[in-house]
């Protein structure tokens, strides 16, 4: 359940947390509900045209899903950062769905790291 392939990478989570379970186990959980959080607000976040709220929920996606070793949300938050969704509300939508997926599949990941 390691290495760049999985939605979680946990050998990188490994180098902030020690590999301790339990501490890998609350970090997710916490990235979790961040993840959720920040996913769930974009759809609202676009309708208002606000892009300064895009980029900063973008950029704080990306940085968070890097830290756990998110590899594969962090690269489409990072594609999604500097879209304008004010000029490109296309564009912005096709990067919701695609963070939606990859943050699905990180939820289930985790879920499953949880319940082992």
């Amino acid at each position: 359940m390691s290495g760049r392939n999985c939605a979680v990478d946990l050998s990188h989570l490994a180098r902030y947390t020690g590999g301790d379970e339990a501490l890998n186990a609350e970090v997710l959980r916490l990235f979790e509900t961040q993840t959720s959080e920040i996913v769930g607000r974009l759809q609202a976040i676009l309708d208002a045209r606000d892009a300064k709220s895009w980029k900063e929920a973008t950029h704080t996606l990306k940085g968070a899903a890097r830290g756990v070793g998110a590899f594969e949300l962090a690269d489409a938050a990072a594609f999604a950062e500097p879209i304008d969704p004010v000029r490109d509300r296309g564009n912005a939508s096709l990067a919701i769905k695609a963070m939606e997926t990859t943050a699905q599949a990180v939820q289930s990941f985790i879920k499953s790291y949880l319940e082992r």
